[in-house]
């Protein structure tokens, strides 16, 4: 009974506690990720000058109207 009652408190502490192999390991660094800039076009021009050529296109028509 003596037994017992002395191993059950060992045995929590023993089995209790956390266990570290080995020690600390070096953190690992992820690599930056870095965005390429793609050479700049005038893409964002075409469709509004489309536009505006439509537009100026429509204005100098110069039909009558159908009756």
């Amino acid at each position: 009974m003596k037994k017992t009652a002395f191993l059950a408190p060992v045995l929590v502490l023993a089995l209790g506690t956390p266990v570290f192999a080995g020690g600390l390991a070096e953190p690992v660094m992820e690599p930056d990720v870095v965005e390429e800039q793609t050479a700049a076009s005038n893409d964002g021009i075409v469709v509004p000058f489309m536009l505006l050529l439509v537009i100026l296109a429509a204005a100098s028509n110069n039909s009558t109207p159908l009756p």
